[in-house]
């Protein structure tokens, strides 16, 4: 639910402020919130698990520089619907990197949530194609496939806090997320917007969608299998949906709520499964 709102909230975010500086900002202040989460580096085993996971945090920063250009490229609801072919990415990813073959009903569960999400994607006619944000959005559904697994294997080498791993990713994002903005604006960067929405749209990102959101998915990922954590993620697309139609009055027609539909089962579906 809380990263549906984030299409909505970056959108709002973007519109003011450079996508780059903006991610700077985002990581920067989750950073500075986690750094006394940094303790659980302490161990003989510090340097090897902290490459891992500044490994994750280089992967997150590519997903978080493709999802936030898509977004401010494509609608709200476009991007947390397109986001959701992570769901049929990651059993794909798990079988590539984890080397873990897919259950049939999970291989079919990511079948149903890929017709979801294409029916969605189309929703306004073939014709209408997809744009650059629109595809932005799909490399970054593939990476994030990529990240649930990486996320998987760390864990079960290194065994580093959900917490102190969430504060070395956002510390790895900040400093690459800073280079890029800095190799692509200079070192003039824009003043920060004074608009109440801004910072809501900020609050809203760092404490609940960031902060929050990755502790709990680093936590769950260590604990379950990848392909059951997107499936369950696969709820996001439905929430963004709704939030971007109410909250910044998008549009949908009937073949897209059929497509969040569909991506909905698909995550109920996995969930009943004891294994």
């Amino acid at each position: 639910v809380i990263w549906g709102g984030s299409y909505s909230a970056a959108k709002i975010a973007a519109e003011q402020m450079p996508v780059l500086q903006l991610l700077v900002l985002r990581f920067g202040l989750t950073f500075l919130l986690l750094l006394p989460a940094l303790r659980g580096l302490a161990g003989a085993s510090w340097p090897a698990a902290l490459a891992g996971a500044s490994v994750l945090g280089a992967n997150l920063l590519a997903i978080f520089v493709c999802e936030t250009f898509g977004v401010s490229l494509t609608s709200a609801a476009n991007a947390a619907f397109l986001i959701s072919l992570c769901v049929a990415f990651t059993p794909l990813c798990e079988w590539w990197l984890l080397r873990v073959k897919p259950s049939a009903m999970v291989a079919t569960a990511a079948g149903l949530s890929l017709l979801g999400a294409t029916l969605l994607a189309f929703q306004h006619g073939a014709g209408a194609g997809l744009s650059w944000g629109d595809g932005l959005m799909v490399l970054a559904a593939l990476l994030r496939g990529v990240m649930v697994c990486l996320t998987r294997r760390h864990g079960q080498r290194h065994g580093l806090p959900a917490l102190t791993l969430t504060a070395v990713q956002m510390g790895v994002m900040t400093l690459g997320a800073a280079a890029m903005a800095v190799a692509v604006h200079g070192t003039a960067w824009a003043p920060l917007p004074s608009s109440a929405s801004f910072w809501g749209a900020v609050a809203f990102l760092v404490l609940l969608c960031t902060l929050l959101a990755f502790f709990v998915q680093n936590y769950a990922i260590a604990r379950t299998q990848p392909s059951r954590v997107a499936l369950l993620m696969g709820s996001e697309p439905l929430w963004g949906a709704l939030i971007a139609v109410t909250w910044l009055g998008e549009h949908m027609t009937w073949q897209g709520w059929l497509g969040g539909a569909l991506i909905i089962v698909s995550a109920w579906w996995v969930t009943r499964s004891p294994h």
